[in-house]
């Protein structure tokens, strides 16, 4: 018998003080029980139960074996089944990192969704506006809406293109804009992971303009660069779904509309595995077929 299986005969006998009620729980005899603790002892050099004729009980090197032991067994445990989901399409866990708006706004509902088709599956759902170290942080997989990926040691897959726009309050100078030279970095409301200043590259499809951005503000969440902007703070640049809701209700309009950046990319990247597994390839798919829906909504 391997040690695995010795330690969790010991344990669940250590709760139920009862070896024939352990070798009914576990689809053994009761002889094979009593022979499975005999050897523990013996290889441990210690008595673990006091038995009588109704019942066993914990000697005291037995209880402190158990509490030492418990810990460890149920991590083993865990690990087991992990790695045995693992290659499941419809159960086990999914640690996902997203990003804050779309986590909101976007995710709930696909994730209701794909829960209602595997009931079996879990989740945990990090949200950061940041890029994550999928590999240390211990992610299956992270959604991520940036410029075009350069990590070579991720696999990358491009769901689809994100459209920025420059906005700004309605009631600003910025409206009445004809070039972008006419911003200064003090204008231009950065958005970095690390709140500090950005590049903005924009083009009219003939020549191009390079604005330093985020001298006097800067975050690393759009939705507070979006109301910094419709409180006349600046100029924000932003995904187009990341402030309709501002623009549909007045709050913020497209300025300069001749001149734009180079699109981001809605992507999800995965430590670098061979092949995908199952279970996180199935969540993929899903995700990819039900964005479209989702993100028009907001748009």
């Amino acid at each position: 018998m391997n040690d695995h299986k010795a330690l969790k005969i010991f344990l669940l006998a250590a709760e139920k003080r009862n070896f024939a009620q352990v070798a009914r729980e576990l689809g053994m005899t009761a002889a094979a029980v009593t022979r499975a603790i005999a050897a523990l002892e013996d290889d441990l050099g210690v008595q673990l139960f006091v038995r009588t004729t109704r019942q066993v009980s914990l000697t005291t090197d037995g209880a402190v074996f158990a509490a030492q032991i418990q810990p460890a067994v149920e991590t083993l445990e865990t690990a087991r089944r992990d790695v045995r989901n693992a290659h499941k399409a419809d159960e086990g866990r999914l640690r996902i990192s997203a990003p804050t708006w779309l986590g909101k706004r976007v995710l709930p509902p696909i994730l209701s969704g794909f829960r209602e088709l595997y009931p079996k599956m879990c989740f945990e759902i990090s949200l950061s506006d940041g890029l994550v170290d999928i590999v240390d942080d211990d992610y299956d997989l992270a959604i991520r809406i940036s410029s075009a990926p350069s990590d070579k040691f991720t696999i990358w897959r491009k769901i689809r293109a994100v459209p920025r726009i420059m906005v700004a309050a309605p009631d600003s100078r910025f409206v009445r804009m004809a070039h972008p030279g006419e911003l200064t970095p003090d204008d231009c409301l950065a958005y970095s992971g690390e709140s500090r200043r950005e590049s903005w590259v924009l083009s009219d499809g003939g020549s191009n303009s390079t604005i330093a951005a985020g001298r006097a503000f800067s975050a690393n969440n759009g939705e507070v660069l979006a109301d910094m902007a419709a409180q006349g703070a600046g100029v924000a640049l932003l995904p187009r779904f990341h402030i309709a809701e501002h623009i549909r209700n007045g709050r913020l309009v497209h300025v300069l509309p001749g001149w734009a950046p180079p699109d981001l990319w809605l992507t999800l990247y995965y430590p670098p595995y061979q092949a995908l597994p199952p279970r996180i390839a199935t969540f993929s798919k899903f995700f990819e077929d039900q964005l479209p829906a989702h993100m028009a909504a907001l748009e």
